[in-house]
């Protein structure tokens, strides 16, 4: 199985640190945040990438040249203004029946093995993992207008939101071409009640801002990142 990894954003919410770096390879614990990703599939024994590129898809390549040899790493310039969806659908003759996609930003401790038979037992056409909502405010517990607890940044156990770390059927995907991930594929899956999610309750975080990059590096130094 291959695994599609989306590379190509030009993330804007990390400026000015992406000015002439695509996100993914923005450092974690010394080193690309996508050596991450690639390493947690090469680690459960899936090594055939295919890396979505857009944004300057020149230093992607370059990234692609220093990796392990004995992987299979196919980087695919997609376009530098091609929505999430457009850059899968880019790369579907690169891919057999069934494949991963991830983002190139984020990372968590997926059971990959358990995804895969999770996506393979449902016979629907799509798989996303799913996490609890991490809230980046404080919630109080109160009694009337006493407050009697504190929870700092707490996972919101009733919401889950969409973490990446896919299974695509191809032809499902085909059937839903459309440039947005979320608001066209997905939701055209979900309409047509292809979509499954797999619940995660481990780590997972993904990199957005430089604040995000800064938090991660404190986890990889603690020896808690995947």
């Amino acid at each position: 199985m291959q695994v599609v990894v989306l590379c190509g954003g030009r993330g804007t919410r990390a400026y000015p640190f992406t000015s002439e770096l695509p996100k993914p390879l923005l450092q974690v614990g010394g080193q690309p945040i996508l050596r991450h990703i690639l390493e947690l599939y090469a680690a459960n024994g899936w090594t055939d990438f295919v890396l979505a590129a857009g944004y300057r898809a020149d230093v992607i390549e370059g990234f692609a040249r220093g990796l392990p040899s004995e992987w299979s790493v196919d980087v695919v310039d997609t376009g530098l203004e091609t929505g999430t969806g457009g850059r899968i659908v880019g790369c579907l003759d690169r891919v057999d029946e069934t494949f991963f996609a991830t983002y190139g930003d984020g990372l968590g401790d997926i059971d990959l093995g358990a995804l895969l038979a999770f996506h393979r037992s449902h016979g629907g056409g799509a798989t996303v993992t799913a996490v609890p909502l991490p809230s980046q405010y404080g919630t109080l517990a109160l009694e009337g207008d006493l407050v009697v607890g504190f929870t700092e940044k707490p996972q919101l156990q009733d919401h889950w939101i969409n973490a990446g770390f896919f299974v695509f059927d191809r032809e499902k995907i085909r059937a839903h071409a459309h440039d947005d991930l979320e608001r066209g594929i997905l939701a055209g899956l979900a309409t047509n009640r292809e979509l499954h999610m797999y619940r995660h309750g481990g780590f997972w975080k993904s990199l957005d801002t430089y604040k995000d990059q800064q938090d991660l590096d404190r986890i990889w130094s603690e020896g808690r990142l995947p």
